[in-house]
C-alpha cells in the first residue's frame, strides 16, 4: 500500500541501554503540529475507526503491541507495531483501526495538523466513496 509504510528510527545502544532518536526534520515527512498518546485501552477494544481528509500521521507503539488495520480505498493491510523504534506513517485518506493487543500497550501519534473535527471521516461507506474520487 503506497499510502502507508513503516519507518524505522535510529537506535543508539550501549551498556547503559537503548536510546531512540526521532529527529523531526529528518525522520518525519511532514511538519508535526500535534502529538497525542493512547493507553489503558481494554484488550480487544478497537480505537480509530476513521480516516483523515487532510492529516498525515505517524503511530509509534512505545510499549507493548498494537495491530493497525488500514485501508486506502482499494487495498487493506494490517501492520504490527511492536518496537519503540518503528512507526507507521499514514497519509490522508487512510482508514485506520487500532487494537492495543497487550495490557501495557502505549501508542504515541504524531500528526501533521491540529485537531479539527471536520478532518475526520467516521462513516466507512463515505470514506470509500470519497477515496474513489
Amino acid at each position: 500500500m503506497e499510502k502507508c509504510r513503516l519507518i524505522e528510527f535510529p537506535v543508539h545502544a550501549d551498556g547503559r541501554g537503548n536510546l531512540c532518536v526521532l529527529q523531526y526534520d529528518q525522520h518525519i515527512p511532514f511538519k508535526p503540529e500535534r502529538t497525542f498518546w493512547v493507553w489503558n485501552v481494554p484488550q480487544w477494544v478497537s480505537r480509530g475507526g476513521h480516516a483523515h481528509a487532510h492529516s498525515s500521521q505517524i503511530h509509534i507503539c512505545v510499549g507493548g503491541t498494537a495491530k493497525v488495520k488500514t485501508h486506502d480505498g482499494e487495498k487493506e493491510e494490517t501492520f504490527v507495531l511492536d518496537s519503540p523504534n518503528k512507526g507507521l506513517f499514514t497519509e490522508p485518506m487512510v482508514w485506520g483501526e487500532f487494537e492495543l493487543s497487550s495490557p501495557n500497550a502505549f501508542l504515541i501519534v504524531i500528526s501533521s495538523h491540529t485537531y479539527d473535527k471536520e478532518d475526520y471521516i467516521k462513516d466507512y461507506n463515505e470514506f470509500l466513496r470519497l477515496s474513489r474520487k
